[in-house]
C-alpha cells in the first residue's frame, strides 16, 4: 500500500490562518478562491488539468472560508 503523499501547507492557509483574518479580508480570499477553482474547472473541462485533486482541494478551502464567515457573522 502506498504512503500517503504530504500536500504542500503553504498553498492553503490553515483554518487557523483563516480564522485571524477580518470579515472583508475572508470575503476577497472567497472571491479569489472562486475565481480560482472557476479556471480549474475551465482547465479539467478542456483535458488542460494534469492534478485533477486540486479540484476537490479547492472545494474544500471555499468550503473552510466561508464556514469561517459564517461564524464571524454569526457573532456579530
Amino acid at each position: 500500500m502506498a504512503a500517503k503523499k504530504k500536500t504542500d501547507k503553504s498553498v492553503r492557509p490553515a483554518t487557523a490562518e483563516l480564522r485571524a483574518l477580518s470579515v472583508e479580508e475572508l470575503r476577497g480570499k472567497l472571491v479569489e478562491q472562486r475565481e480560482e477553482l472557476m479556471t480549474v474547472r475551465f482547465k479539467h473541462a478542456a483535458a488542460q488539468l494534469e492534478k485533477t485533486s486540486e479540484l476537490k482541494a479547492m472545494r474544500k478551502q471555499v468550503a473552510r472560508i466561508e464556514t469561517v464567515l459564517n461564524e464571524k457573522e454569526q457573532r456579530v
